[in-house]
């Protein structure tokens, strides 16, 4: 029986790795949303795509002899969390989440105004000064009545206008502290607003922020599914993964 991880993120990608190292047959999957994500799954034979809603996995699940499933989604994935645990529900497959560390955890966090959603995050930045915006390019409609914004995407999306009063910066991390120092700087950023994505490979720009005195207003993480083993570090993941498959498969919930 194989390994399936639910990748997209670099975490995701060290998982994957990990697990194959340990002797562990793995198959990674990634929705495939940027051109480096689909690049990269050529080049290494990644799986990429959906799977049709927790039905079309559940049943992907079954037909590839998958005895463990590891979410190692973006923390803010949270549709395919929900699915990965109801597909596993349905097809008695064992499921865990790998969680990287909270940006919440960090000492300057008691100065940051955070917020669940993005609505709020609108409202947490509105009359502050020039906001810099870094919570991806599907959300970036949610703050168009924002009128003086830097927001800065990996890759642009097809058939995004640019508002009045914004600059679109397309850039991929990640990105070092005097790098941020220097883009808040000169841009008389006053604001910064984005997710707790955590982890250390996008944290500098919260260094910056710190060190110029910008105003965070971070968007908190949805909460996990209750219940899901909690994975933190590869070894977990070795162990967890290791254990599972030598189980056996759960009994699947009757549809």
């Amino acid at each position: 029986m194989r390994v399936l991880v639910l990748a997209g993120t670099g975490d995701g990608q060290a998982v994957a790795q990990a697990l194959r190292a340990s002797g562990l047959e793995v198959v990674e999957s990634v929705a495939g949303r940027t051109a480096a994500a689909r690049g990269r799954a050529v080049h290494e034979g990644v799986r990429v795509g959906g799977f049709g809603g927790a039905d079309g996995l559940a049943a992907w699940l079954r037909e590839h002899d998958v005895g463990a499933v590891v979410d190692a989604t973006h923390p803010f994935a949270q549709r395919m969390t929900v699915n990965a645990v109801e597909a596993c529900t349905r097809a008695g497959v064992p499921v865990a989440r790998w969680v990287r560390p909270s940006w919440l955890e960090r000492p300057d966090a008691a100065s940051w105004l955070c917020v669940p959603d993005h609505a709020a995050a609108v409202r947490g930045a509105a009359g502050k000064g020039r906001v810099l915006l870094t919570v991806g390019r599907q959300e970036l409609a949610a703050y168009r009545e924002l009128h003086d914004v830097v927001a800065r995407v990996t890759e642009p999306t097809a058939g995004w206008v640019t508002p009045n009063g914004w600059e679109l910066v397309v850039a991929r991390g990640p990105f070092d502290a005097a790098a941020e120092h220097d883009l808040m700087a000169d841009r008389g950023v006053r604001v910064l607003v984005t997710k707790d994505s955590g982890g250390a490979s996008t944290a500098a720009k919260l260094d910056a922020a710190a060190t110029l005195g910008v105003q965070v207003v971070m968007i908190t993480r949805p909460a996990d599914p209750d219940g899901i083993p909690r994975l933190t570090d590869t070894d977990a993941a070795i162990r967890w993964a290791s254990a599972a498959l030598t189980a056996g498969p759960a009994r699947p919930r009757p549809r």
